[in-house]
């Protein structure tokens, strides 16, 4: 007897699932970002946002909650719950640094169903004009020579430009003086000034500033060349193989998610990043949309996996921690 109650206990909880994965997403969707609004990561959310309303037939809701790093926004979505309704986006800091790093209260891979990568910004290595270096040999050779007096400006304490800074002395053998700043946009500053020699900045903030003539650019950190800047050799091309450095993001709901609903959002993803419109605009943003078979949830997973693989150790061994 309790065999046939168990039974069609599970029927009846199967049937449910089955009507709730039917009807969802039945209301609007928040999807939660860890930075300001009007910066690189909540620029991308509302276009997504905005294209994946369509084919998930409800609003999604852009959230932005800002602090620690976005580490905030991120432990709130692995409290959220899986019920489809709290999307939380991530990007390469929140889910691959921030866990060397920081102290965390959720696990940025057991606490987290992936959904989609979303796209990607590689970064172009910038000096200032007064360095006399005109390809990326001569840089480094340059660097090598001057160690005592070149100094690399940094977005901030475990920034993607101060991580990446720490990879190419490792990499190069080339020192130079790590100088910490509040934004990328001081780095530039300064550098425009002459008061730091080289860094790294993603495509869209190197980009104006080397078109106008005021830095130089060497290589971009990217396998292939940026559809924003055709005329800037990859670091394989310029003489640094497999130097690759993309500030990526990705889409993530909370564990337990169940998994016809993540192919939904799945589903709306590809849906955005396929259409013309939203492809010019991120395209806009210097940005690098993912081949098809890199969206989904697997893709992610892997690609998770492997960032986490590559940069952990770089994090430790540089002692790079929280401040």
């Amino acid at each position: 007897m309790m065999t046939k109650l168990a039974v069609a206990a599970a029927v009846i909880l199967s049937s449910v699932g089955n009507l709730n994965a039917q009807t969802y997403p039945a209301r609007p969707i928040t999807m939660l970002v860890g930075y300001a609004v009007g910066g690189p990561s909540d620029t991308i959310a509302r276009i997504m946002a905005e294209r994946m309303k369509v084919a998930l037939g409800q609003p999604v809701i852009v959230e932005n909650v800002t602090g620690a790093a976005g580490s905030l926004a991120v432990g709130r979505a692995a409290r959220a719950a899986p019920d489809g309704y709290t999307l939380g986006m991530g990007d390469w800091s929140t889910h691959v640094v921030n866990p060397a790093m920081y102290d965390l209260q959720y696990d940025v891979v057991k606490d987290f169903e992936p959904v989609s990568l979303l796209p990607s910004a590689p970064q172009i290595i910038v000096t200032a004009n007064s360095v006399p270096a005109t390809n990326l040999s001569e840089l480094i050779a340059w660097i090598k020579a001057n160690a005592d007096r070149v100094s690399y400006g940094t977005s901030g304490h475990g920034s993607p430009s101060h991580v990446s800074g720490v990879l190419l002395q490792n990499v190069t053998g080339a020192k130079f003086q790590l100088v910490p700043y509040r934004g990328a946009s001081l780095v530039m500053q300064d550098m425009i000034g002459g008061t730091i020699a080289l860094s790294m900045f993603p495509v869209t903030v190197a980009l104006p500033q080397v078109r106008a003539g005021h830095a130089r650019s060497y290589a971009i950190t990217a396998p292939k060349r940026s559809v924003a800047a055709p005329d800037i050799p990859t670091v394989d091309e310029a003489g640094l193989p497999g130097f690759h450095i993309s500030l990526w993001w990705g889409f993530w709901m909370p564990k337990g998610t169940p998994k016809d609903i993540i192919a939904k959002v799945n589903a709306a993803v590809v849906e955005a990043l396929a259409d013309p419109a939203t492809q010019k605009r991120i395209a806009d943003q210097g940005l690098d949309i993912p081949a098809r078979d890199q969206q989904t949830p697997e893709a992610l997973a892997a690609y998770q996996k492997g960032e986490i693989e590559k940069w952990w150790p770089i994090i430790k061994a540089a002692n790079i921690r929280a401040q």
